[in-house]
């Protein structure tokens, strides 16, 4: 960057490419983040809040706009595939105040960005006994909002919920008003649930990376976030699995396909992060012309 302005914590960054612009989204410093959640900075508020806007072409930022220090870690960031449009998505992990998480749409308002939260996922109560040391104070199991995908044709929002094992299927044709059209449980802090093809083996992790196929049909999800949170969060073992989700043509939802789970020893002691797809995918084909 030539002018990084007041952007200080950094994650994510992605673009409206033909506009020159660039968006950038907040997390925190390496020790914020190598060991784990520090408990005490995210009661603070001390992660990041906020999103920014540059000039790609120039290289200096333009604006900050702050979505409120309870949402700490507005991670992911989806814009609309179409160059045309001028609208995004960001995924917001936890709200300090209720343990919720969330998904904003930033957007044009005039000659300036906006950002608008246009859904709320609660968290889930659950027996202390169950949780992870971080949580047992709560009482609740946190959505845990660690990725959101975007299909190609900028139709539906798939948004991972690592905390409570559940994969939520968004339609967003109107971006500002989303409606939930299906969803799929994979594991989980508290509910283990398993995975159709083998029913009597609980799951741990959840569906965290998620990618799309460019037509649409095939949703993969992966069960690893980053080794240190996999470790405080599902402190017996996160495991490592895959799993391929159907599109039901019909509601639209979301099905497992029981013949698609690489899982366990297949992996080799190894972790499973991200997916990418041969011909393509919703996030490697970053921009599609209508």
């Amino acid at each position: 960057e030539a002018d990084r302005g007041p952007q200080f914590l950094a994650y994510d960054f992605w673009w409206h490419y033909t506009q020159d612009v660039l968006v950038t989204s907040e997390w925190g410093t390496p020790s914020m983040i190598e060991d784990g959640i520090v408990g005490e900075l995210l009661l603070g508020r001390k992660y990041g809040h906020a999103i920014h806007f540059w000039d790609l072409a120039k290289r200096r930022h333009v604006q900050r706009v702050d979505l409120g220090d309870q949402y700490q870690m507005p991670l992911e960031l989806r814009p609309a595939h179409d160059p045309t449009k001028s609208y995004g998505f960001v995924g917001v992990v936890i709200s300090v105040e209720d343990l919720s998480a969330s998904i904003w749409l930033w957007h044009r308002d005039g000659d300036a960005w906006a950002v608008t939260k246009v859904i709320d996922i609660p968290a889930e109560p659950a027996d202390p006994a169950d949780l992870p040391d971080l949580l047992k104070p709560f009482g609740a199991v946190p959505p845990l909002v660690t990725d959101i995908d975007l299909s190609v044709d900028d139709r539906f929002l798939h948004v991972s919920c690592w905390g409570t094992g559940e994969l939520i299927r968004y339609d967003v044709s109107d971006p500002f008003h989303p409606v939930r059209v299906g969803s799929v449980r994979l594991g989980g802090i508290v509910n283990r649930t398993p995975h159709p093809a083998y029913p009597d083996e609980p799951l741990a992790g959840g569906p965290q990376m998620v990618e799309i196929s460019r037509d649409g049909r095939r949703v993969y999800v992966s069960n690893s976030l980053y080794g240190a949170w996999d470790d405080q969060f599902y402190p017996d073992g996160v495991g490592a699995w895959v799993a391929k989700l159907d599109v039901d043509p019909g509601s639209g939802g979301l099905v497992p396909d029981p013949r698609f789970f690489p899982r366990g020893e297949e992996f080799r002691g190894l972790r499973v992060h991200q997916t990418r797809l041969q011909g393509g995918d919703a996030s490697s084909d970053s921009y599609c012309f209508p």
